[in-house]
């Protein structure tokens, strides 16, 4: 029997088995899912076996698909540890890496992207540029940084983005706030309330820039640097927030504070890596990108993963 089986397949099925359903599957790899069930007949009329039971949450696979699933998890590690060292014979194991941040939220999953970073470039010297950066770009010209975290493209035409992923922020009130019994929150909802943020100018803010300054609208301010002092803020009923969902979900959890979609159809953030123009096709950064959206979506719970 001839082949028919590419990396590509190999990349589906793992993406499967790590997503738990062929929606969260297809949005992982940039496919619509009527091409990635495609993809899976092809395999399957080629085998004359399915490869996993339809129609149970998480997909169960089969003995054959499980047979491609552990031949995925073996060989696609291999041919990315080839490439990266085909890589290194190209362009040197040495380097630097010097990363600049202005989101406040970033280093929940930007230490442990660092630390898998590291075991696969051990030659490069990794280091986060010390503080908050209101212009992070900035530091890229100043020969300070080699990459930025940043929540909006950048028009300087010098520098090449990559988008990391996206998320929902949503509002925060206390449980006992008259709010916590809106079904969700409009901007004139924060007219007259506390707006508790970190200390960042407005145009870094989502919130600001994406509902409340279009409707005129600028509550009074509060401002803390670190998100559990935040929150401790809204619990005691001294203003309300606006955070990524993915950054507060612990405290949610927990009951400490109430979290309310902001307008029906949501408000919705991204977040970009930003890199020289000249060296985007640089293989230890480009590797740290992939790193960043490997690690984020495992961890981090309702992301979607940008596209190039």
């Amino acid at each position: 029997m001839q082949s028919l089986l590419e990396l590509r397949h190999l990349k589906t099925l793992l993406a499967i088995r790590e997503a738990g359903s062929l929606t969260r599957a297809a949005e992982r790899l940039f496919l619509t899912q009527s091409a990635l069930s495609h993809q899976i007949r092809l395999l399957e009329d080629h085998y004359g076996l399915p490869l996993f039971a339809r129609k149970q949450a998480p997909l169960k696979f089969t003995p054959a698909g499980e047979k491609l699933v552990a031949l995925a998890a073996e060989t696609l590690p291999r041919v990315a540890a080839a490439e990266r060292d085909i890589a290194k014979l190209r362009e040197g194991e040495a380097g630097q890496l010097r990363i600049a941040v202005e989101c406040h939220t970033c280093f929940d999953w930007l230490m442990p992207a660092m630390d898998s970073f590291r075991e696969r470039w051990p030659e490069v010297e990794l280091d986060i540029v010390s503080g908050f950066h209101a212009d992070p770009v900035g530091l890229i010209f100043e020969d300070r940084a080699d990459l930025a975290i940043v929540s909006e493209r950048d028009p300087e035409a010098r520098i090449a983005h990559f988008p990391l992923f996206s998320f929902d922020m949503v509002a925060l009130v206390a449980k006992d706030h008259p709010l916590a019994d809106k079904p969700m929150l409009e901007a004139t909802d924060f007219a007259d309330e506390t707006l508790i943020t970190y200390p960042v100018p407005d145009d870094m803010l989502d919130l600001m820039r994406k509902l409340l300054k279009p409707a005129g609208i600028n509550p009074r301010r509060r401002t803390s640097e670190l998100t559990v002092a935040i929150l401790q803020l809204v619990a005691s009923r001294r203003g309300i927030a606006a955070l990524p969902h993915w950054s507060v979900q612990h405290y949610l959890d927990r009951g400490y504070v109430v979290a309310k979609p902001i307008t029906a159809t949501g408000l919705q953030a991204e977040l970009h890596a930003a890199v020289p123009l000249e060296r985007a096709d640089t293989a230890y950064l480009r590797e740290f990108i992939a790193i960043v959206r490997e690690v984020s979506v495992a961890n981090l719970p309702g992301i979607v993963l940008g596209e190039d």
